[in-house]
């Protein structure tokens, strides 16, 4: 375990935590539901692929600049992973994007909610960032509803073609609270 990892981070009901090779099936069952996929940038995978992909974040710096390291969301009480999110820190360092999946039988419990918020802090707390965004389909009412519930605001709408698909993506910003120290 690296000393300078901030992982795991505990909340209430959820722990941040690194991906690992024991959370394959339960990754898998959430990552093949066509329906969770619609609105996401990743793909179902095989098992090998998928395990290769865990192994990988596993062992991923924390926060690299223009590339994303995703980490997995688990019920505090159990450590099973219900979840995960995709975090991107800038080239630059002045900016990060989120994404998230969180299982359908771990939805609306709050989960992802706390989840997003500490992803948040952590990101404050450890990098330059001055904010976070998170981009969504316009048609993603479940997921717009959980970034304003965060305290992100929207602030740009465009057109725009996922998955050979036109739709139209919200931006939406958190900006670093005022007097907020970082360590990096």
């Amino acid at each position: 375990m690296n000393p300078l990892d901030p992982l795991p981070l505990h909340g209430t009901h959820i722990t941040l935590r690194r991906l690992r090779a024991e959370d394959l099936a339960a990754f898998q069952s959430y990552r093949q539901d066509t329906a969770l996929a619609r609105y996401q940038g990743w793909q179902p995978q095989s098992d090998a692929d998928a395990l290769a992909f865990i192994t990988s974040m596993a062992m991923a710096p924390i926060f690299p600049r223009a590339d994303w390291v995703q980490l997995g969301i688990a019920e505090r009480a159990t450590y099973e992973l219900i979840g995960d999110i995709g975090i991107c820190v800038s080239a630059d360092g002045a900016h990060a994007e989120i994404g998230f999946t969180l299982s359908r039988p771990a939805q609306g419990r709050g989960f992802a909610q706390e989840a997003l918020g500490l992803a948040a802090q952590l990101l404050f707390q450890t990098t330059t960032v001055a904010e976070v965004r998170g981009i969504t389909d316009a048609r993603n009412a479940p997921s717009i509803a959980l970034l304003e519930r965060v305290g992100m605001r929207r602030i740009a709408s465009s057109d725009a073609v996922f998955k050979g698909e036109p739709c139209v993506e919200h931006t939406y910003v958190l900006s670093r609270p005022q007097g907020g120290a970082h360590s990096r």
